[in-house]
């Protein structure tokens, strides 16, 4: 009648019938065997994923970490000392990508790409912007992998996950950065020299934010020749780049032209003043 319950299909069925019928279910038959070897095989690609998550994520914490070290570099008396200790941060950095490559032997880089490239993108903007303070240039992809290439001698003990399979791994393993999270690692490096350039101010360096201002422009100009017909995320990176290149050729300006007139020890809280405004404005509009 109205308002009654509607039966389900197995309503129709005895609950011993159904029973019964899961009783007869043979495991050893060719289907069920097919069943259960598909749930291994997802279950192993589901491990896997986790761990590299895993990895993806020190990876990050691991960069970022590198990356403050860095901005002391401008502030520090002996900055080779923060070069050195970076380069061993680093290091570290990619004995976690090694073990990155060595879960990734025999399998398709790109089913699990979403799990380690946040920590990619975050590992080429730490090795960015230790080139640069280094060399004053970009590195390119090219040098980034180069860094990647793994031999035995460099072998470390892993979990033990990973280690009963030690014996099947070749004498070398790789692990390549895409072309699409080297350029979103150096979208985020232009607002690390950004940063760079307004600490530089306030140690009285007036000669770095100029130099910087060309190298955004530089970079900007080359995000801008990809336009609309590069990945979704690039795009979207280059308005943060933007805005990174117009603080930076703000603090230029107000060196430029009212550098003489503001003390060296107040440029970097008018410097500061004036990207909170910028901000304010960008929210607004």
């Amino acid at each position: 009648g109205s308002g009654g319950f509607r039966k389900r299909k197995h309503d129709n069925f005895p609950h011993s019938q159904r029973r019964e019928e899961k009783e007869n279910v043979n495991p050893s038959s060719a289907l069920m065997m097919s069943f259960k070897s598909f749930q291994l095989e997802l279950d192993t690609r589901h491990d896997k994923y986790e761990r590299l998550v895993k990895l993806s994520r020190d990876i990050t914490i691991e960069s970022k970490r590198t990356i403050f070290l860095l901005h002391r570099f401008i502030s520090a008396p002996n900055g080779e000392e923060i070069l050195n200790e970076s380069e061993v941060k680093l290091d570290a950095v990619r004995r976690k990508i090694k073990q990155v490559a060595q879960e990734l032997i025999g399998e398709d880089m790109y089913q699990f790409h979403r799990a380690i490239s946040p920590g990619l993108q975050e590992y080429v903007e730490a090795v960015s912007f230790q080139y640069f303070i280094k060399t004053r240039s970009l590195i390119s992809v090219e040098e980034i992998n180069k860094q990647l290439i793994f031999t035995a001698e460099d072998r470390e003990e892993t979990t033990n996950t990973t280690s009963s399979s030690h014996d099947k791994q070749p004498h070398t393993c790789s692990l390549k950065v895409t072309p699409v999270d080297y350029l979103l690692g150096v979208a985020d490096l232009t607002g690390e020299l950004m940063r760079l350039c307004i600490s530089s101010v306030g140690n009285g360096d007036i000669d770095t934010p100029f130099e910087l201002s060309q190298f955004l422009r530089q970079i900007y100009d080359g995000f801008t020749f990809i336009g609309n017909t590069g990945p979704y995320e690039v795009s979207k990176k280059l308005y943060t780049l933007k805005q990174s290149l117009a603080k930076v050729e703000n603090a230029c300006y107000t060196l430029k032209v009212r550098g003489s007139e503001i003390p060296k020890h107040m440029l970097a809280d008018v410097f500061s003043t004036k990207t909170e405004l910028i901000d304010q404005e960008e929210g607004l509009s």
